[in-house]
């Protein structure tokens, strides 16, 4: 970096020094005694000088106190000391004024350090193997400042330093707001860097919150001050801060989000860019549109009260509507994009990692993500999605042990688009049904309760409102039916009748233990899934279920390393148990019949050779099927993103996506039935009455109970306690006449078996 000519450093040194000068002045001035001329003598008042010290000090007319110089008159010791202290004083601020000179003019004297290389970081899968690159520094076109519009260095000179032109790279007083604001609220809700530190950060450090990068970026902050004019600092500025979405200057943003030059941005264009480079993913209009407009009109009042436009140009702008380039990101054509963009964004924010660092620090992130299954996933939304539809999709795949993310698809093109759908929430319809009858088998219910199908107007809120919910295509049953049945046929009042008698309340309990964190509320509706939630937490939910009751926190990253392979970070696992494992096992075992004949999954049945369970959930915007295996649990939405319904044939398209993926992703596992816990009792049953079976009942199946819940009355009106069961299962390959011969403890896991069998 060139210096300035001589004639300029002499005077930026004079400007400097010239101070230190005056204050050292009025200090040796103060050490050699001067008194004003009023304190003891005063030439002005005759025989005044002529008067002993002790009248005048004693004289009944003074009534004020001794002054500290009278004190050290009338006391030599006192005088001595007050000098002694006061030459300590003037020797110590001259010992630090002397070696804040030297350290100034050591800086000013010191070339700048070689601007840092940014170095590109890598993201890899579960098997070590590369999966992208973040591409940071190689977006990147510079322009001199005159080739920059006026409405952009004004709306950033705006928001981020509306001083720069008047202090020296340190806005002192923005930092005492900024230290009084922090103080107030506890926390760090605003800083005060100068357009010369982030220059001065972003050429030359890393982006670490250590006391020594801050160190060296005061330092850093002084040369560039003293090295450049205003406009060289702002003109670099502009060339080298981030817009996000891999640009980095003015320049390429412009291109990349207007497809016009930075010379050319109107003062709209402006404000909007203005705002990015705080948090390009918050404030980007690609990202989050609200934000955006929200922070430009932020923008556009901090230029009117700058006086920089008019309040006629700032209604304007907020009037115009911008028309915004298809964004072709940086690395679009990686690997697992979706789930790359989630890996940064965790990192940023959950990590507490800096962007910066991430983009071009050359960190290693080691994930989670299965190659295979990934690839699996991709696969199987291309082929259920038709190329001529403009139906979306999104999956994530979570292994319920650890709770690690092995696949996620965000959408059918990433180049179209870098919304991630697996991050964003809507309604699951029926799929939340599962929340709703675990919470109901910890309440007492089992899966033979009965509830009647048919047409029913619910009351609530103390008989004031009323609620009445439809079954698909107004299909009832017309009588009596239970858990398993309501289930396999996503029977709607069942559900509604269900959480009426358990409280809704305690749905949304148990939702918030199983990781659903969107908005619910305590209302009948909420049994049949009307609020938001996002593929990931449907997935997370039903991984709690897969792992008999103990969830694990969705993890993406396993290992961040430094460009030198220090660890910045190692993940730990995160579990908590949220069900009992019989309740969870018992829930599995109802929702296996999703898969069976009659059920709304049984179409797929024939596409998975595993124990499988899970539900779907429909409604006229969102298509779900969220379902698992002992090895994977998978969330599987399709529909539109905004203003258009799905179609019956569209509606039906989640299904083969999640059949298509399991199967696919376990190939080369062995099927494994789920592991029965204890507490688990398989019983003979009436399907009709939901009690034992007895001689007299029209027939019988097995049905599985958490231990102390298991009917005791027959349908034929005899009675039967727990120990009635049989204590053995029949021996292999012999039949019986009577169901109570299949009835033992622990001997559900031949249904599962069995069901398995047969597909």
């Amino acid at each position: 970096m060139n210096k300035r000519s001589s004639p300029r450093r002499k005077s930026a040194l004079e400007s400097l020094f010239r101070p230190l000068a005056a204050l050292l002045k009025t200090l040796r001035a103060k050490l050699r005694g001067r008194r004003p001329s009023s304190s003891i003598r005063n030439k002005n008042i005759p025989g005044a000088n002529e008067r002993p010290l002790g009248e005048l000090v004693s004289s009944p007319a003074s009534k004020r106190s001794p002054t500290a110089g009278e004190w050290a008159i009338r006391f030599p010791r006192v005088r001595s000391l007050l000098r002694l202290a006061a030459l300590l004083a003037g020797t110590t601020l001259s010992l630090l004024l002397l070696g804040l000179s030297v350290l100034l003019l050591t800086l000013r004297l010191q070339s700048l350090p070689a601007t840092s290389a940014a170095q590109v970081s890598q993201i890899y899968d579960a098997s070590g193997n590369l999966l992208d690159s973040f591409h940071a520094g190689q977006s990147r076109e510079s322009v001199p400042l005159q080739r920059i519009s006026p409405y952009l260095i004004d709306a950033t000179l705006a928001i981020e330093d509306r001083r720069f032109y008047e202090h020296n790279g340190f806005d002192l007083r923005s930092m005492a707001r900024a230290a009084l604001v922090n103080l107030e609220s506890g926390r760090a809700r605003q800083g005060a860097s100068t357009i010369t530190q982030q220059l001065a950060r972003n050429l030359y450090l890393t982006h670490e919150r250590t006391w020594k990068r801050k160190i060296k970026e005061a330092a850093y902050t002084a040369q560039l001050e003293m090295n450049l004019s205003k406009e060289e600092i702002l003109g670099q500025y502009f060339n080298q801060i981030y817009y996000g979405h891999g640009a980095y200057g003015i320049e390429k943003a412009a291109k990349m989000y207007y497809s016009k030059h930075a010379s050319e941005l109107t003062l709209a264009e402006s404000a909007m860019l203005a705002g990015v480079p705080k948090g390009p993913k918050y404030y980007s209009p690609y990202m989050n549109m609200e934000n955006a407009v929200h922070r430009q009109r932020l923008i556009l009042a901090a230029m009117q009260e700058a006086g920089t436009i008019t309040p006629e140009q700032a209604a304007a702008a907020k009037a115009e509507k911008l028309e915004l380039k298809t964004l072709q990101p940086a690395g679009s054509d990686g690997g697992a994009p979706y789930f790359r963009d989630y890996v940064r964004q965790t990192a940023v924010d959950e990590l507490g990692l800096d962007e910066h660092l991430i983009s071009e620090g050359g960190v290693r992130i080691y994930t989670t993500l299965d190659p295979a299954m990934q690839q699996a996933a991709e696969a199987a939304m291309q082929d259920a999605l038709p190329s001529s539809s403009e139906q979306q999709a999104a999956l994530v795949a979570i292994e319920p042990e650890t709770g690690y993310i092995r696949a996620m698809v965000g959408g059918r093109d990433y180049r179209k688009g870098p919304f991630n759908r697996a991050l964003a929430r809507r309604q699951p319809g029926s799929s939340f049904k599962p929340v709703l009858y675990l919470t109901a088998l910890q309440s007492g219910m089992t899966a033979v309760t009965p509830f009647t199908s048919a047409p029913t107007i619910f009351t609530y809120d103390g008989g004031r409102k009323t609620y009445s919910p439809r079954n698909y295509r107004d299909h009832y049953a017309g009588g009596d039916i239970t858990m398993r049945d309501a289930i396999a046929s996503s029977d709607n009042t069942y559900a509604v009748n269900t959480i009426m008698r358990i409280g809704a309340n305690k749905v949304v309990a148990t939702a918030r233990q199983l990781g659903l964190d969107g908005d619910m509320q305590p209302l009948p509706s909420l049994a049949l899934g009307t609020y938001p939630a996002s593929p990931l937490e449907m997935a997370s939910a039903f991984s709690a279920l897969a792992a008999g009751g103990v969830r694990a926190e969705p993890t993406a990253i396993l290992r961040v390393e430094d460009s030198k392979g220090e660890v910045l970070y190692r993940s730990e696992p995160r579990l908590s148990r949220v069900a009992d494992a019989a309740h969870a096992y018992v829930l599995t075992s109802l929702m296996e019949s999703v898969f069976e004949n009659g059920g709304t999954g049984s179409r797929v049945s024939a596409m998975i050779h595993r124990p499988v369970a899970g539900k779907t959930g429909t409604t006229a915007d969102d298509a779900w099927l969220v379902g698992y295996t002992p090895d994977l649990a998978t969330a599987v939405w399709t529909g539109y993103d905004k203003g258009r319904q799905l179609t019956t044939a569209e509606s039906h398209r989640a299904a083969p996506i999640f059949a298509a993926f399991t199967e696919h992703a376990l190939t080369g596992r062995p099927a494994r039935p789920f592991t029965v816990p204890d507490g688990i009792v398989s019983v003979a049953v009436d399907p009709a009455s939901g009690l034992r079976y007895g001689p007299g009942c029209s027939g019988w199946r097995m049905e599985l109970f958490v231990a102390g819940t298991e009917p005791i009355g027959s349908c034929d009106g005899s009675k039967a306690g727990t120990a009635d069961a049989a204590d053995t299962a029949p021996a292999e390959g012999a039949s019986s006449a009577s169901p109570a011969a299949n009835e033992s403890k622990g001997s559900g896991w031949l249904k599962g078996l069995s069901r398995w069998l047969r597909h």
